[in-house]
């Protein structure tokens, strides 16, 4: 199988993966013999966090008095076998660096590219290190275990399944892609916390995560921790990939696993957003994309590729995200169409502060 053959079947994987996220279908590749070899990231480039001499914050022309401002990016999948998501990422860029308002921060919610090969990673590394940009940050989605199945000859094999790879080997290229030490972590700007929380294992470690986000002990204890650092009624950004369960129930395949708990941890708190992508849902087709709990949660579109409520891939140029400004009183979170450096009606809430 060719590289543009195996791209192809790896972009009906995606849409085939959203659908099952949507509950429409299930997708699961069968798994072959285990093996623990690393996927190294030979001759890598610097930490994305470190690609520019220097970052810097968009500072657009009209003041609003936000305290904090931030996008947040998801399901970018750039794809070194496929030009479209990269083209996606640069009309993106452009778009943010012409931005009205400022963005200190760009927030990347899991499944940054297609297959998580080095080819993917030093595409994406390319388009990220030809900007000065603000400070990235991102967390890891199903997709970053993905070259598991990519046999050494860059086809997509689940037959040879780990091909000479593993799921730790998938980690650690995502923390030397981004200069961390744990696929999880967290970050303040202005004095605000942005938690940003990892898929920590995958199916050649524990098949029955699927396309499951499973957080560890460790993890959620971290998270805990992080948590009772907040003081005061300050806003807290949490981010995940996958979207939680119904309330009440812990999540399998293509959610969060252990839901139960990670809702429970957020009761505490007041003032807590949580944001997910993973199944690539445009703004405008009518499904909810903000849920009201004991926090306020946020489903995030796509960079990539943005589906219709049937998750089909119709409007091929569209590159959507999320604009998040803090203010004293209230949360504002603004849906964006960067192809066209436009807002979505349909994606435009104000959540006032308790």
């Amino acid at each position: 199988m060719d590289r543009r053959t195996f791209m192809k079947r790896v972009g009906i994987l995606l849409l085939l993966g959203a659908a099952a996220a949507a509950g429409l279908r299930k997708l699961v590749p069968s798994l072959g013999d285990q093996a623990s070899a690393d996927n190294s990231l030979k001759g890598a480039r610097l930490p994305i966090q470190s690609a520019k001499n220097s970052t810097q914050v968009i500072r657009g022309e009209r003041d609003d008095a936000a305290l904090f401002s931030f996008v947040i990016l998801s399901d970018l999948h750039v794809n070194s076998g496929f030009s479209y998501p990269s083209e996606h990422l640069h009309t993106t860029i452009r778009d943010l660096l012409n931005f009205e308002t400022k963005v200190e921060a760009i927030v990347l919610t899991g499944d940054i590219t297609e297959a998580a090969t080095k080819e993917d990673y030093r595409e994406f590394r390319k388009i990220i290190n030809s900007y000065t940009l603000p400070q990235i940050h991102a967390n890891m989605g199903n997709h970053e275990y993905y070259n598991i199945w990519i046999s050494q000859e860059g086809a997509w094999s689940k037959e040879t399944m780990p091909n000479g790879k593993s799921d730790a080997g998938s980690r650690e290229a995502f923390m030397r892609t981004f200069g961390y030490e744990k696929p999880y972590h967290s970050f303040k700007v202005s004095n605000y916390q942005v938690i940003m929380l990892s898929q920590e294992t995958y199916v050649q470690e524990k098949p029955d995560v699927i396309e499951g986000a499973w957080y560890s002990d460790e993890q959620l204890q971290w998270f805990k921790e992080t948590l009772a650092q907040s003081k005061g009624d300050r806003p807290i950004f949490v981010m995940i990939h996958q979207p939680l369960p119904a309330v009440g129930v812990d999540g399998g395949n293509h959610q969060v696993i252990r839901a139960k708990e990670f809702r429970e941890i957020l009761k505490p708190y007041k003032n807590v957003f949580v944001f997910y992508g993973h199944n690539h849902q445009d703004f405008s087709n009518g499904k909810p994309h903000y849920y009201k709990e004991t926090f306020h949660l946020f489903n995030n579109s796509s960079v990539g590729r943005v589906l219709n409520s049937s998750n089909e891939h119709k409007n091929k140029d569209s590159a959507q995200g999320l604009y998040v400004q803090v203010y004293a009183n209230k949360v504002v979170i603004r849906g964006r169409e960067f192809s066209t450096g436009t807002w979505i009606e349909e994606a435009n809430w104000t959540v006032s502060l308790k």
